[in-house]
């Protein structure tokens, strides 16, 4: 019986849209043709090129509609603006992005990386390099993925237990009340803010902040 195979990931290419080979310009055309040998090193390797878009206001809806696996952030010029537009397309949606570069500029790329970009690589665009950078991209994108994740349920556990502590404090406010003003003991005054706030179909701390309101009330 043969192995599943895995679905190729689904790539979306965002790259400026003033870009023309036919153009006399040479920095326009030295942009065409990385543009050109990505796209080739894309298809080459297996990936899925989706679509290749332009980093404007559109981009947080298109990518919805597309929902690629990767983003690869294509620009020699004007980096930063198309990273910023690609970052908060995915501040609700994060998903790996890769960059490719001329921009040697090191405070460029550490507040690339800062932005969550998963790899930010300048110059030195060949084919044969592009599946290694992209696979270890998406590995490196799972790991932050999941140490966000096993941050999140630690600040959830914490909160929990935050809130727990809390209204513990409240209950026992309200059962050393009774135990001071009706001469219960510990027991009975616990049983009997039990029953009250089953009879109401309350929660038990409810019952007792709203005991040590009233008792506040009257002084």
């Amino acid at each position: 019986m043969n192995a599943p195979t895995t679905a190729p990931l689904r790539i979306v290419v965002i790259t400026p849209d003033w870009i023309d080979a036919s153009s006399d310009d040479g920095h326009a055309q030295d942009q065409a043709d990385r543009s050109r040998s990505l796209r080739i090193g894309l298809l080459e390797s297996g990936f899925h090129l989706v679509a290749s878009l332009p980093a404007d206001v559109f981009l947080t809806e298109r990518l919805a509609q597309l929902q690629p696996d990767m983003i690869i952030v294509d620009a020699e010029s004007e980096a930063r603006d198309a990273l910023e537009h690609v970052v908060m397309a995915t501040r609700d949606a994060r998903r790996p992005i890769v960059m490719f570069t001329n921009d040697h500029d090191t405070a460029n790329a550490r507040a690339a990386v800062a932005a969550g970009v998963s790899a930010y690589v300048v110059a030195g665009l060949h084919p044969e390099r592009i599946r290694p950078i992209l696979d270890v991209a998406m590995a490196r994108f799972q790991h932050e993925q999941a140490l966000r994740l096993e941050l999140a349920q630690a600040q959830t556990e914490l909160n929990e237990l935050s809130t727990e502590i809390k209204n513990r404090k409240i209950i026992d406010q309200a059962k050393n009340l009774l135990m001071q003003r009706q001469q219960l003991s510990e027991d009975v005054a616990y049983a009997r803010l039990r029953k009250t706030a089953m009879d109401k179909n309350m929660k038990i701390v409810d019952v007792a902040q709203r005991m040590l309101d009233v008792a506040d009330l009257l002084g």
